[in-house]
């Protein structure tokens, strides 16, 4: 990016900031600040500030608009002196629980080929599945859910029971959602039943409990017999044998065992014969694979974190970090919704250097090598991901 552009881009920004009102999270007093310039290069990042040394005897919007920084961070963690030079010299309190989905590091993702809006498309299925996790596994209620302004999402939990946890158990968390380590049999319950006639000992029963990854495979193996059950026996008998390690004999024991043992099956009995154990043993591996969320794990293992600011912009593509409604979420559009209000309604010419498309505001733009008038949102978004410079007037 040459002089003319980022000195540019900062003008601008601090215009957003002039005319946008950012407010500090919570305990904004006992976290870390950092932000990084319009440097060249830039990577130079300022940071080990407190609130109050980043805003002196102004507030966070004088600070935004009068430094205009390119990206603004602050910490995950809460300490007793923020502003130390060193992290042990802090004096840590305690941590949000902080999640992070970039659509770079998904699954079936590839960030040279797909647009930018497929990649934020896939992104947003993600975040609904980790939500989900968030929700209705670990029964989080006050969720904060940021659109990074780049490719992906941020959530904050900020439970109390979560702010002291350490490194260990906030990876046991990520295993958790990743589904990692977790097997079928860690899963299944097994309980005593009341012993048949002629037993001396209780028999036991294995079965899938609601809740969690054993709930989320109960689920699936109940929609999955009434699918079967639908089926002419010719078909049921195809699709089960599509699992592996299910051939004829295991298919078809696994089907007169569905229709025999429907309302066992419901709640959970996994038992009613070795083949339907099999066939619930596949469904887990495909609701394990199907209903995780990736997110970057080192960033909910660091308890000294610097994640964006909500209300901030971003500096790599113009758009605004900006923090979703729970309510909001699946509505939600970024290429619409993060479009800062301050860069509408004006058109500006830009170089750009090299063929690309824009889609912003429902608009597609197909740029190739040269002078072009956008609007300036176009512009800033081109500009900022380093695929156009600033043109004179």
């Amino acid at each position: 990016m040459d002089g003319r552009t980022r000195e540019y881009l900062r003008g601008r920004f601090g215009d957003h900031y002039r005319r946008t009102s950012v407010s500090p999270p919570p305990a904004g007093n006992e976290r870390e600040w950092g932000y990084i310039t319009w440097s060249e290069g830039g990577t130079t990042m300022v940071r080990h500030h407190s609130h109050l040394d980043l805003v002196g005897g102004g507030d966070l919007g004088d600070f935004l608009a009068g430094e205009r920084p390119r990206h603004v961070y602050f910490s995950a963690g809460r300490y007793d002196d923020p502003g130390a030079d060193s992290m042990g010299a802090k004096g840590w309190r305690g941590s949000d629980l902080v999640f992070d989905l970039d659509a770079d590091h998904l699954p079936g993702v590839d960030p040279g080929a797909d647009a930018y809006a497929e990649m934020l498309a896939e992104c947003k299925g993600a975040l609904l599945r980790l939500l989900d996790l968030l929700e209705s596994d670990f029964g989080f209620e006050e969720l904060t859910v940021v659109f990074s302004g780049g490719r992906g999402y941020h959530v904050h939990v900020r439970d109390p029971g979560v702010l002291e946890l350490d490194r260990t158990a906030r990876r046991e968390i990520v295993d958790y959602v990743l589904g990692e380590g977790v097997t079928f049999d860690d899963i299944v319950r097994t309980e005593a039943v009341a012993g048949s006639a002629g037993r001396s000992s209780p028999a036991q029963k294995r079965s899938l409990p609601a809740g969690g990854w054993a709930g989320r495979t109960r689920e699936r193996l109940e929609t999955f017999v009434e699918e079967l059950l639908s089926m002419d026996d010719d078909e049921a008998l195809e699709r089960l044998q599509r699992f592996e390690n299910i051939g004829e004999g295991k298919a078809t024991a696994a089907l007169n065992a569905a229709r025999q043992n429907r309302e066992e099956l419901a709640t959970g009995n996994v038992d009613v014969h070795s083949a339907v154990y099999t066939v619930a043993a596949r469904l887990f591996e495909e609701v394990r694979e199907a209903e995780t969320a990736p997110i970057d794990e080192p960033v909910t293992t660091d308890i000294n974190r610097l994640i964006r600011l909500p209300g901030s912009l971003h500096g790599g593509s113009g758009l605004a970090v900006r923090r979703i409604d729970r309510s909001e979420v699946e509505s939600f559009d970024p290429l619409v919704d993060a479009v800062p209000e301050t860069f509408v309604g004006n058109d500006i010419a830009v170089y750009v250097r090299e063929s690309t498309t824009v889609e912003l505001r429902g608009e597609t733009f197909r740029l190739s090598e040269g002078v072009h008038s956008l609007p300036e949102y176009a512009g800033v978004f081109a500009m900022a991901r380093g695929h156009a410079t600033k043109a004179g007037e």
